[in-house]
């Protein structure tokens, strides 16, 4: 076999369909978030950043900077391995501590990602729990579907947010078997937020174990950040809620809470835990700092809604379609891969303003967009320019503007 013209060509196909992704190569400036240099080949561009899962822009906080740093200086870089070799980093145990106390758990358990948390986790419960049946959302994120699919159990997947169908579906499960319900709270490219209360009453009726995906609101819901289940006074109804650290928090890691069981079984079994070195003392430290200083403090939550509801009238007043939803994620839809990346090109040279195009896989055919995070950090003036760039490129474009 031709190896590299298979390669080629697969990528020449990429390209024909609009939907070939390029990374554009950003240097992130600490203090001026969202703010960051655009280098491309000798020359660098000043651009603003709106798409970054650092909602809050809790990755430029200096209170997090600060503990990171004293961190280094205490600990060193790295980990030194996995905690089973090298032990467990005293700063791994109060991070753990503070995870559990916000979600109101009895334990929690650190990862290296919020994608190997949730692929570590639900492939060993559904592997190791005999004859199990695992019942997932149909836009579930892909790392919940890779854990389910390696763990080989049987699945079926359930309308999306949709309880009745779930009910109507595990009401066919003889009984005795034992059952899980994966969902998310805030799904992150069409930013809905499930029915979490109905999910998991439907759950109990059946008695599944529910698995929560919390990744697009730790930090962002609830009076202490606990994410959209804490919002809604849900925690104690969900047996497994999993997030990460490396989106509002502002630092890298994943993890799950639950029982001290649960976690204990997940730390013993899974070999994405087991197998694979550490989080560095330093990213834990941050962690750590930047969960205490959100538990505590509404300020950053409460500039962030003010500048989506900014966006949001903005979009309105020009008649650009963005999708409605509830949550802090605005999808603005072109409808068109070749469109959609054309509009992000332009945007990012003409107008200093990155924003990643979504296309296919990521989202279906036809319905692909500009995904918009407006943080805390973005003034008036730079709403007002992303504004009026999407209203420039929209009439280039002569695509079609939704009537108030």
């Amino acid at each position: 076999m031709d190896f590299e013209a298979f390669f080629a060509e697969k990528l020449d196909e990429l390209h024909s369909d609009g939907r070939y992704r390029v990374f554009a190569d950003l240097e992130r400036r600490a203090g001026h978030f969202p703010k960051a240099y655009r280098h491309v080949g000798d020359d660098v561009q000043e651009v603003t950043v709106w798409c970054s899962n650092d909602y809050l822009g809790m990755g430029q906080s200096p209170l997090v900077m600060e503990a990171m740093k004293q961190a280094i200086d205490t600990c060193g870089t790295g980990a030194g391995g996995t905690r089973n070799i090298s032990g467990t980093n005293h700063t791994h145990v109060l991070l753990e501590k503070e995870l559990a106390d916000l979600h109101g758990k009895e334990a929690a358990l650190l990862f290296t990602s919020g994608y190997v948390s949730n692929w570590a986790s639900l492939g060993t419960l559904a592997a190791k729990l005999p004859n199990c049946v695992v019942f997932s959302d149909e836009k579930n994120h892909a790392s919940m579907i890779e854990g389910i699919r390696h763990s080989r159990a049987e699945k079926h997947i359930f309308k999306h947010n949709d309880w009745k169908d779930l009910d109507e579906r595990l009401s066919k499960v003889e009984p005795g078997r034992p059952i899980i319900v994966a969902f998310e709270s805030v799904y992150s490219m069409d930013g809905d937020i499930a029915p979490i209360e109905e999910i998991c009453t439907v759950a109990k009726k059946h008695g599944a174990l529910t698995y929560l995906d919390e990744v697009h609101a730790v930090g962002m819901y609830g009076p202490r950040g606990g994410g959209v289940a804490e919002q809604r006074g849900l925690m104690d109804q969900v047996d497994i809620i999993e997030g990460t650290l490396g989106k509002a928090f502002g630092v890298m890691g994943g993890y799950i809470t639950g029982s001290a069981q649960v976690c204990d079984f997940i730390r013993s079994f899974a070999s994405g835990f087991i197998f694979t070195t550490a989080l560095p003392p330093a990213l834990a430290a941050g962690a750590l700092a930047s969960i205490r200083h959100l538990k505590q403090s509404n300020a950053e939550r409460e500039g962030q809604r003010r500048n989506v509801a900014k966006v949001r009238a903005g979009l309105e007043r020009m008649g650009i379609p963005y999708m409605p939803n509830e949550s802090h994620i605005i999808p603005v839809m072109v409808g068109d891969a070749k469109k959609c990346k054309w509009i992000s090109d332009i945007l990012l040279e003409r107008y200093g303003i990155y924003v990643q195009p979504i296309n296919y896989p990521t989202v279906p055919v036809k319905t692909e967009r500009l995904r918009i995070t407006p943080g805390p950090l973005h003034t008036d003036e730079d709403i007002d320019h992303l504004i009026r760039g999407l209203n420039d490129l929209w009439s280039q474009c002569a695509l079609a503007r939704q009537v108030a």
